[in-house]
């Protein structure tokens, strides 16, 4: 287990999660995943590995839920970041 590779991949989705133009979406991944204030950009991939998020049961729920929300995303508001917003596609919620 690579706990390092493993916190980069975190805070990878992190950032990407703070780009879903959909606050519902958004609000999800902020109740399930990474809790709001816990990674910002001084945050090191040490502090990372301590928070619990790199534990096997931990990274395999966040990456699951981020694979989920991406997916989501991409049809109900898309990403957005320095003013861009990507094209989405339209899905039905379950």
């Amino acid at each position: 287990m690579n706990k390092l590779e493993r916190a980069e991949v975190v805070k990878a989705m992190e950032t990407m999660c703070r780009c879903i133009n959909n606050e519902d979406i958004f609000y999800r991944w902020l109740m399930g995943g990474v809790a709001d204030g816990d990674i910002n950009s001084e945050t090191t991939l040490e502090e990372i590995t301590e928070m619990g998020y790199c534990n096997d049961d931990s990274f395999k729920d966040l990456m699951t839920l981020f694979l989920k929300l991406m997916y989501k995303a991409g049809g109900n508001g898309g990403l957005w970041t320095d003013g861009i917003t990507s094209g989405q596609r339209e899905i039905e919620w379950r």
